[in-house]
């Protein structure tokens, strides 16, 4: 994705939340290059409106290879106007662990498979889809992390599951698609 993609995003975003508190939601597939994005926009947002924004990944979320749909459920309370906030899981040690505690005004970013769902599409200001090739998908995957052989199917097929339930596709207002490695 180029510098410039990423400004247009930040326009559209600020053009978006006109009045209300900046929400982006961006959902896809394992390896379409959520977690870049989200700190790119995160990154040139705080730039442009001079103060921190909020970026949370579903990655420290997810309790472990079988959790999305637990990830997804805990968006709504990220998202809350009370209290809003995530329990932290620890991958190494496979148990969650503090409390993590957002601000219920400031600006915030919030990316992982299963952020875009009907429930947590309405508090959005901006809501993005991103997907490429599955080849190109894994193999950004395997360069990030190394092997995915014990889970790739397993995620996948969960991922297939929140896309059936949630159309998260039809809920975005920018679906980006076609990822090449230099995105």
């Amino acid at each position: 994705m180029r510098p410039s993609d990423v400004e247009n995003l930040v326009d559209i975003a600020l053009t978006t939340a006109r009045g209300r508190r900046l929400v982006v939601l961006i959902d896809g597939r394992s390896g379409a290059g959520k977690t870049t994005l989200a700190q790119k926009l995160s990154a040139q947002l705080a730039e442009r409106l001079g103060r921190p924004i909020q970026t949370v990944s579903l990655d420290d979320v997810y309790p472990g290879w079988h959790g999305l749909a637990a990830g997804e459920a805990a968006v709504p309370k990220i998202l809350a106007n009370v209290d809003p906030g995530y329990r932290r899981y620890d991958w190494a040690q496979g148990r969650q662990t503090d409390w993590v505690e957002l601000s219920p005004i400031m600006p915030i970013v919030v990316e992982g498979v299963g952020a875009l769902t009907p429930r947590s599409a309405q508090k959005a200001t901006l809501r993005i889809w991103l997907d490429g090739p599955e080849a190109v998908r894994r193999q950004a995957v395997v360069d990030r992390d190394g092997s995915v052989d014990d889970w790739w199917d397993d995620w996948a097929a969960q991922e297939q599951s929140h896309i059936k339930a949630d159309a998260p596709i039809s809920l975005a207002d920018i679906v980006i698609t076609g990822i090449t490695p230099a995105n």
